[in-house]
């Protein structure tokens, strides 16, 4: 039975996608962005969080924990010398819930149970299924699996893709999704290169395959202050999507800082300085430069 790791399962979602619809969040991708508000979703593996503000000091992790990666500290429990084991122990053993897994294994089957909870509301709007990450194109088989079952339940697909993945990939999936939710970030190599760590040359290139077969496609275009939000910036974005045949629109995501918090109950830095929301005239701004190449425009998911 195909397996894969999701960190996430929301129903009755409304910004993913027409309609309600129930979004599942697959494990793993292969870009490295600093102000990815969903870090738990960047390794393929299940990682432990802590959140220090929720722990009681009770010491329940530390004499659960079979391998001595936890230790009793002077201001509570902290990392010992044996290696963590991933086995979710110190989780179940946290009373006060301080203690998380990020990711879990599950089945096709179990997610589609989750999934046709909602079948009716889908009917009712229109709506469906809509796989996200991360990025789902990593677990390629568990997402054709699921995209299949969808498909033979009548459920309508999106997938929320950055697009970096061999075109072989896509061409598996493609006719089993009824909409790309398609993440543009910066159209200039070099700079997607420094800031993600990877380049946006199969990005385009795969998003402009898939406009040809003529695939629906909705840009998602997330506007960082002080790393894609310039003019300059946002007419490459407004002339790339003027260019694609199949697109539908596309939905200006303004960054948030809700994400800054996940990074320290992983134990990692937060890679983006601090950095003023865009103001609601710089939006619309924005909004502006990319109207004016005959796209429809949407602010917000």
């Amino acid at each position: 039975m195909t397996k894969g790791i999701i960190f996430d399962l929301r129903r009755y979602a409304i910004h993913d996608g027409p309609g309600i619809r129930t979004t599942v969040f697959l494990k793993g991708c292969p870009l490295s962005c600093s102000w990815c508000h969903n870090p738990e979703s960047q390794s393929p593996r299940v990682e432990t969080i802590f959140i220090e503000s929720r722990c009681i000091a009770c010491g329940a992790c530390v004499e659960a924990c079979p391998e001595g990666a936890l230790v009793w500290g002077e201001t509570g429990p902290g990392a010992g010398a044996g290696a963590c084991a991933l086995c979710g122990a110190c989780a179940a053993a946290c009373f006060a819930e301080a203690r998380r897994m990020a990711g879990r294994e599950a089945t096709v089957d179990e997610v589609m149970a989750e999934v046709e909870r909602d079948a009716a509301f889908y009917e009712r709007s229109s709506g469906g299924v809509t796989f996200s990450g991360g990025e789902p194109l990593v677990q390629i088989e568990f997402l054709e699996a699921l995209l299949g079952a969808s498909r033979d339940r009548g459920i309508h697909t999106a997938l929320d893709t950055c697009g970096y993945a061999p075109w072989e990939s896509i061409e598996r999936i493609r006719r089993l999704v009824d909409l790309f939710l398609y993440d543009v970030k910066i159209v200039d190599d070099a700079r997607h290169r420094k800031l993600t760590g990877v380049s946006n040359g199969p990005i385009v290139a795969n998003l402009r395959a898939l406009s040809r077969l003529g695939h629906e496609i909705r840009l998602r275009f997330a506007v960082i202050p002080g790393i894609n939000d310039g003019d300059e910036d946002v007419r490459s974005i407004g002339a790339l999507s003027s260019s694609l045949p199949g697109l539908i629109g596309i939905d200006i995501i303004p960054y948030n800082r809700l994400g800054a918090e996940k990074y320290a109950r992983l134990g990692r830095p937060y890679g983006l300085p601090d950095s003023p929301a865009l103001s609601a005239d710089r939006i619309q701004a924005i909004a502006g430069i990319l109207r004016s190449f005959g796209v429809r425009v949407n602010i917000g998911g």
